[in-house]
């Protein structure tokens, strides 16, 4: 079982102005509730340790996690979205981690992601792919046997990246030096061959960028 899931949630969210004048991003309303609280609830029945990073508004926003029943607040303001794996507690851990973004609204099979981690041989890194949706950028694909040769966004290919992975932060810290970026670390464990894409894509999976796909997102669930 996957014992470690972090949603990331230290972003500004500018996109979402004005809204995000006001809180983060991730405390936008969904459904009745949260865009955070939507992927805690679906976390915590399957996984024993749930971790945020905060940033932007991060007391207000640590405040709510906690309520929500996570077990550890990062923060990591002013720093980049990849410090966490080299400068907190996190950098301990030698197993997989489940991370996702605090914008992914999706369903996992978090059972399956786990076992096709392990048959591509515990990687340091594999990305969890979703099908290209039109509107919503991403970074493209390219791999070989699902070993990544290639990220890039300009280059089409038939899968891009969800922002959803799983990691193992003990062997990036023993194959890397710190970096604050997932685009270098991605960069740098490409050629360490040791970042996997995934075979198993997310069941449902939608990401949050702006008002109008927050918009869309609520006007789904009310056609549900």
């Amino acid at each position: 079982m996957i014992n470690h899931a972090l949603i990331m949630a230290a972003g500004r969210g500018t996109r979402m102005a004005p809204l995000t004048n006001v809180i983060p991003k991730p405390m936008a309303p969904l459904w009745g509730s949260t865009l955070i609280a939507n992927g805690i609830q679906k976390l915590i029945p399957h996984v024993p340790h749930l971790h945020i990073t905060v940033g932007y508004k991060g007391s207000d926003l640590a405040k709510h996690v906690i309520e929500l029943g996570v077990n550890s607040v990062f923060n990591t303001e002013g720093k980049g979205n990849s410090w966490w794996i080299f400068n907190t507690l996190m950098r301990l851990i030698d197993e997989p981690v489940l991370v996702l973004t605090s914008d992914n609204v999706t369903d996992l099979n978090i059972d399956s992601i786990l076992m096709d981690y392990q048959k591509l041989g515990n990687p340091a890194c594999m990305v969890v792919p979703v099908q290209p949706i039109e509107g919503l950028v991403g970074d493209f694909i390219h791999h070989s046997n699902n070993q990544v040769i290639k990220l890039d966004r300009n280059d089409p290919s038939p899968t891009y990246c969800s922002g959803i992975q799983v990691l193992n932060p003990a062997r990036i810290n023993s194959l890397l030096d710190p970096v604050e970026d997932f685009g270098e670390l991605w960069h740098q464990l490409i050629l360490q061959k040791q970042l996997y894409t995934s075979s198993v894509l997310p069941e449902k999976w939608f990401t949050v960028d702006t008002l109008e796909q927050l918009t869309h997102m609520n006007n789904q669930k009310e056609v549900k």
